[in-house]
């Protein structure tokens, strides 16, 4: 965060626009608001928590950019000025050539990413299942008494995490992806990497999922389990190179960079700029912040028992 904040301060200077990457930190909202600067800042986590109202009903002409529409939907009353999904470089990960006999879990072991979903889904099919995911130390105790009585199974094999250069190798010995999550996720990258070895996904619909695959093309997107394991039996029916090629088409990092680009441009131009951009070029301290002058703000919330902003949100100075 402490980069962002200097690349803001190094941006008033020059007239250009700072970008910030945030997960759920509003640190630079109060200041950036008050400087003489172009700011835009991509939201990357879950939204459907009720603490992030409060910053977005005090901050609420901040312009946000999102990772999918999915992401949106608990927060509209956030300045969403863009959608951006994600990109990778279209060489990290490529198909490679090699006989698919199972079905593949990657990325990380939760109760929300659905792997014992997953794993009676294979079972069910009768196909083994190899699982590529970490674990995080929060989710320790979930793994230790819901996942490892059932890496028993003679077609689980469980492989740890694994790195990118070992990936192309993994998605592209798969049958399919299996993504059966139960949570809101605003952009799942295991969906563009396994389109990138041209391996078909089976994702369950929720968050950005039907905004990622195209059902009947790059994979199945599915409401249940046994929806799922009738899907697993039409796998072969998809083209990988088509798969690949909408990979290509769609989730690229110059794509990605060409969406930035095209939006830090509709913000630079003068006649897009917010209100309060001149305001705070005169007055950095008491500009109007969401359509109060920071003096009225702070007189308010010593009267009131709520505070204005969240604690979270760095304060103005008195």
């Amino acid at each position: 965060m402490a980069t962002s904040l200097t690349l803001g301060l190094q941006c008033c200077r020059c007239e250009r626009a700072s970008h910030d990457d945030a997960g759920a930190r509003y640190y630079p909202f109060s200041l950036f608001s008050r400087l003489p600067v172009p700011f835009v800042t991509t939201l990357h986590g879950r939204l459907d928590l009720p603490e992030h109202h409060p910053t977005f009903e005090t901050f609420s002409s901040v312009p946000v950019i999102s990772v999918s529409d999915a992401q949106r939907l608990p927060l509209q009353q956030a300045n969403w000025v863009g959608t951006v999904h994600h990109g990778m470089p279209r060489d990290l990960l490529v198909p490679q050539i090699k006989s698919q006999t199972y079905l593949a879990f990657l990325g990380r072991i939760s109760p929300e990413k659905g792997l014992e979903s997953a794993i009676r889904i294979a079972c069910e099919c009768a196909i083994p299942l190899k699982i590529a995911a970490k674990v995080d130390k929060a989710d320790a105790d979930y793994f230790a008494q819901k996942i490892c009585p059932q890496l028993t199974h003679k077609d689980v094999d469980y492989l740890g995490e694994i790195k990118d250069e070992d990936k192309s190798d993994f998605l592209s010995g798969a049958l399919g992806l299996l993504v059966p999550i139960d949570w809101p996720e605003p952009f799942g990258l295991v969906l563009i990497e396994a389109m990138a070895c041209g391996t078909p996904v089976i994702a369950f619909n929720r968050g950005s999922v039907s905004e990622i695959v195209t059902n009947g093309l790059t994979g199945f997107i599915v409401e249940s389990e046994p929806e799922a394991v009738a899907a697993v039996g039409k796998l072969s029916s998809l083209s990988r190179a088509a798969i690949r090629q909408q990979f290509e088409e769609r989730f690229t990092a110059d794509r990605m960079a060409s969406d930035y680009t095209r939006l830090y441009r509709n913000l630079i131009d003068p006649r897009s700029r917010p209100a309060f951009r001149n305001a705070a070029a005169r007055d950095p301290i008491n500009c109007p912040v969401n359509g109060f002058p920071a003096s009225v703000q702070r007189e308010a919330g010593r009267r009131t028992k709520v505070p204005v902003r969240p604690k979270h949100v760095m304060r103005l100075p008195k």
